[in-house]
């Protein structure tokens, strides 16, 4: 079979098969973060309007030809299949509360690195990932009070008692070294903060100024959100990450990015910072709840967020079954793939996403009927995204556990900039 084309590095390509599933424990190298969650998911209409305002765009798309790429650097081998689609006609969009609309600016980038890849270890840190000495952009820190907040204020009752009181939470900023203040910025937004910001402001100040342009990345502000606290149900965690609603993207779309902006620090260094209002300048990153929580902002709110980076997503039954939402989604976010089969029932929505599951994660050996087993869950949203024609990307990692760290830095300077793929860079 001949090779297929990469994002920059020219790799041997072979057909994928998921290899069988090993008795061995899982590890996570690199990265600690919580325990197993959930994921908000929910249906929809492809380019259904918005509550946030202005009118949403985004009809469904025409089907890509076959296709895949192998994924560069990734420090093992790699193995690539079939898929990718190409992007329908873009709709109107409107970002927080606006009186007009705004077409989406950005064309289809073509299908390059769009499908199914298998890696295997060694899982070697991507050099772009690492501080290569180029010039440094700014980083900010500062916490939110839930007492202040609309609507994660910590007294829901879906929380277990304990769990119900006020909290802070950390927000940490990065702000790329080629940002011009005053310039609408482009946004990744990182769930479980500080999570992986240390990675993504090394790839932002080495790929930013890349003379390559299939290596090269917009300069935008990456916002990490720490969660609520706790993690699975009755948990602040598991409220924000795995209900099947578009609170925690309205959350973050009214409450976290205008806190960005009005920080005191943030102001004084860039006293015109704005994000852009363009969903096609704006992308979400997380891992197991965090990751599911990424897919949900892009799932229910396209008018918002439109690239969707999951690890380890926990797209699995794990919504609080005391929560409003149960009524709509009783199987949570397996409803996104299975059950009510929202991906395959809805129009295509103008995403673009990034999905990663590995032969050892949670539940992996756990039957389909279980509702909880997160490769099985993450392989069935992969077949609907391609059944549908997205714009998917979807890693198998052998050898490796739940959100393994080192798949995570061995594969995220790629998965960014293919990610990005599309959007100027200049």
């Amino acid at each position: 079979m001949p090779a297929l084309p990469t994002l920059g590095v020219p790799l041997l390509v072979v057909p994928v098969f998921f290899l069988g599933f090993l008795g061995c424990t899982t590890s996570t190298a690199g990265i600690q973060r919580p325990g197993s969650g959930g994921s908000d998911a929910g249906g929809g209409q492809a380019g259904a309007a918005g509550a946030i305002g202005g009118t949403a765009g985004g009809g469904t798309g025409g089907a890509g030809g076959s296709g895949g790429a192998a994924e560069p650097d990734a420090g093992g081998a790699v193995t690539a299949g079939s898929g990718g689609a190409s992007d329908g006609g873009a709709g109107q969009a409107a970002d927080g509360p606006s009186d007009g609309a705004q077409s989406f600016p950005i064309g289809d980038p073509g299908t390059m690195g769009d499908g199914d890849l298998t890696i295997n270890p060694p899982y070697a840190t991507q050099p772009d990932l690492t501080d290569r000495g180029n010039p440094k952009g700014k980083h900010f820190h500062f916490t939110m009070d839930s007492q202040n907040s609309m609507i994660f204020k910590g007294d829901d009752s879906t929380l277990a008692p304990q769990n119900q009181h006020a909290f802070t939470r950390g927000i940490d900023v990065y702000v790329p070294a080629l940002y011009k203040d005053g310039t609408p910025a482009p946004v990744l937004v990182i769930q479980d903060g500080p999570g992986e910001l240390g990675m993504v402001q090394n790839a932002l100040d080495n790929l930013t100024i890349s003379a390559d342009p299939a290596r090269k990345l917009p300069p935008f502000v990456a916002v990490a959100v720490a969660n609520g606290g706790g993690d699975f149900r009755g948990s602040e965690r598991g409220l924000e990450y795995d209900t099947m609603s578009d609170r925690y993207a309205r959350f973050v779309q009214l409450e976290v990015l205008p806190a960005v902006i009005a920080d005191p620090n943030v102001k004084a260094a860039y006293p015109h910072l704005s994000f852009t209002d363009n969903p096609e300048g704006k992308a979400t990153l997380g891992c197991s709840s965090g990751g599911a929580a990424s897919f949900t902002m892009g799932w229910f709110r396209p008018d918002l967020f439109h690239r969707l980076i999951t690890y380890s997503a926990t797209l699995v039954s794990s919504q609080n079954p005391t929560a409003p939402e149960q009524a709509m989604y009783p199987d949570g976010a397996w409803d996104y793939h299975s059950a009510l089969q929202l991906i395959a029932n809805n129009p295509r929505k103008d995403l673009r996403i990034f999905l990663n599951a590995n032969q050892m994660d949670n539940g992996y050996t756990m039957p389909d009927s279980s509702h909880f087993n997160f490769l099985l869950a993450n392989q069935h949203t992969a077949a609907a995204l391609k059944a549908k024609s997205y714009h998917y990307r979807f890693v198998y990692a052998t050898q490796a556990g739940h959100c393994q760290g080192n798949v995570q830095s061995s594969t995220l300077a790629d998965t960014l900039l293919w990610a990005w793929r599309g959007y100027p860079a200049p």
